[in-house]
């Protein structure tokens, strides 16, 4: 997987790869994609994934410098993860993607030095994963309801909006299919405008409502959670898990992202302020292929919505990892992530 970053640090590889989309994925912010780039590593037999988001402010780019600079200041005991990502937090200060891959490595390396699975290392029940959603990027309201019919074999979906036609989309795949739908905004509506669709949303058996608003207006997510009849989940405003506490008044619950977060163990510390705050949790995804997506099945265990699709949207997928069983997350046996 490429070569050592530097002679004299500890060895860490990396490789980056276009993931092909099996169709042009679009969203309220963001022109359509035909592929996306991940990068993975390797440390010492670990292998870990990233899929760095120009949103917030990473590139593949960005994350193999973070990964230079990191390199000769990993503490030689890397069992001890929690040391070594101090390490990282100290020495890279943002860089939550480069974070996350190595924070993925490690823990993928410990499993298999322990010769166990992510899951049964955290002491979790592997039977108790939910069913994840698959996403229908945004498109013209005929073009989302042939896609809906594609979908057919996942049980719920995940519909992006923030668009004109919002409304029309949804009758549009209400004519096409009676399954449960998560609705995504991506931060595309004013609060007045969220809380006006929402009330025609739920009409048409809408579950949730992802990230209404821009990121930063509290306000007007506490505004229109206070105004909604469906539950608000946080994404883009929610990073980490000191952004939980000001958000537990104005949402319902929160979408970690290992991307981010910067990595698994800080996701579990979301999951665990999530929850003392009584919110819901949902674990979700960028494009990415089943070694990343496979990493973060593993804490689904302990949430209560999965939207972990991104290795079924592309064509080229390099790892066999987490499978379906009618839209339920089967996580691996084999130890570490569990990626072949």
């Amino acid at each position: 997987m490429g070569n050592p970053l530097s002679e004299n640090s500890m060895n860490i590889t990396s490789q980056i790869t276009n993931l092909q989309l099996k169709y042009p994925f679009k969203i309220a912010r963001r022109a359509t994609d035909a592929h996306r780039q991940v990068i993975s590593v390797e440390i010492d037999g670990g292998i870990g994934e990233t899929a760095p988001a120009r949103f917030y402010g990473e590139t593949v780019e960005t994350v193999s410098i973070a990964l230079e600079t990191i390199a000769p200041a990993l503490p030689n005991n890397l069992d001890a993860i929690h040391d070594v990502m101090a390490t990282v937090e100290t020495t890279l200060g943002g860089n939550y993607a480069a974070k996350s891959a190595i924070d993925m490595a490690l823990h993928d390396r410990l499993g298999k030095k322990l010769g166990v699975p992510l899951y049964q290392l955290w002491g979790l029940n592997p039977q108790e994963t939910p069913c994840t959603s698959f996403t229908i990027g945004l498109d013209d309201p005929e073009v989302m309801a042939e896609k809906t019919r594609h979908a057919a074999a996942y049980p719920i979906l995940k519909v992006k909006l923030g668009m004109p036609r919002d409304i029309e989309i949804i009758k549009a795949l209400r004519d096409v299919t009676d399954k449960p739908i998560y609705v995504d905004a991506n931060t595309a509506w004013t609060p007045k405008a969220a809380v006006r669709k929402i009330r025609e949303l739920a009409q048409y058996g809408v579950e949730l409502i992802e990230q209404p608003t821009k990121p930063d207006d509290l306000a007007g997510l506490k505004f229109v959670r206070e105004n909604s009849e469906l539950p608000i989940i946080a994404d883009e405003s929610v990073k980490r898990a000191s952004d939980i506490p000001a958000l537990a008044e104005c949402v319902d619950g929160i979408n970690i992202k290992l991307v981010k977060c910067g990595g698994l163990l800080e996701a579990h510390r979301m999951i665990h302020v999530a929850r003392t705050h009584g919110l819901l949790i949902m674990v979700g995804c960028m494009i990415e292929s089943s070694l990343g997506i496979t990493a973060a099945a593993h804490l689904t265990p302990l949430v209560d919505y999965a939207d972990l699709d991104g290795n079924l949207l592309i064509t080229n997928d390099l790892y066999t990892g987490v499978t379906l069983d009618n839209g339920k997350l089967i996580l691996p046996k084999r130890p570490g992530i569990g990626v072949t």
